[in-house]
């Protein structure tokens, strides 16, 4: 797992290495147009040529980007480890992006046990300002489970009423979720992740705002 993260960052530091080389060459060529040691016609061929490898370079990492993430997804959802791996880790990030507040308590598999032995595990709660986040992460994402979460959710605070002055929002998270899953998902008031460009991304429509619960 370590290694994989590793060579991800390396890709991406090579694709920003390759961008930023892009002003210096623009630059250098530029240059010899205007010191006459090339011709325009020339120059622009030459700028033609150089953005259709750009381009190529830049598809072909992002797709290398996308592999190593699948792979990376379905090695850890073989281990058991999915939410230890990957959402885990990216959820104070996605808490940050969407509601610009600070995650002040994370913590994984919560589990609490009621007098009469009804009990409720939950993968992931984050607490952040006035809201608690409450994640549920499925190796395959199917709509049963978004209606069971539906019911975990309206449950949560009896099983934990220690958060019963906070906000709740729920998280749903999955290796892949089908675009009709995650606008199911989004009916029902939730935040659908996923794998994306970065381990774990947010796959609802831009500007959608969670239901609090």
């Amino acid at each position: 797992m370590i290694e994989l993260e590793k060579k991800v960052d390396t890709l991406r530091e090579t694709l920003d290495d390759f961008i930023r080389n892009v002003g210096i060459e623009f630059n250098k060529a530029y240059n010899m147009v205007t010191q006459n040691q090339i011709s325009f016609e020339a120059f622009q061929q030459e700028m033609r040529e150089f953005k259709a490898e750009m381009k190529d370079f830049r598809d072909d990492g992002a797709r290398q980007i996308k592999e190593m993430n699948k792979k990376w997804g379905e090695l850890s959802n073989k281990m058991g480890t999915l939410v230890e791996d990957i959402i885990f880790p990216g959820l104070p990030r996605v808490i940050k992006d969407t509601y610009g507040l600070e995650t002040v308590d994370l913590s994984i598999r919560r589990k609490k046990t009621l007098p009469g032995g009804r009990n409720r595990e939950f993968d992931a709660i984050a607490v952040a300002g006035e809201y608690v986040f409450v994640n549920s992460t499925k190796g395959t994402m199917r709509k049963n489970y978004i209606d069971d979460f539906i019911v975990e959710m309206g449950e949560f605070r009896e099983f934990f009423p220690e958060y019963k002055d906070h906000k709740l929002v729920g998280l749903l998270a999955s290796l892949y979720v089908d675009p009709g899953l995650t606008a199911y998902g989004e009916r029902c008031g939730f935040y659908v992740l996923g794998l994306g460009d970065s381990p774990i991304a947010v796959l609802n429509a831009p500007g959608f705002r969670a239901k609090e619960w």
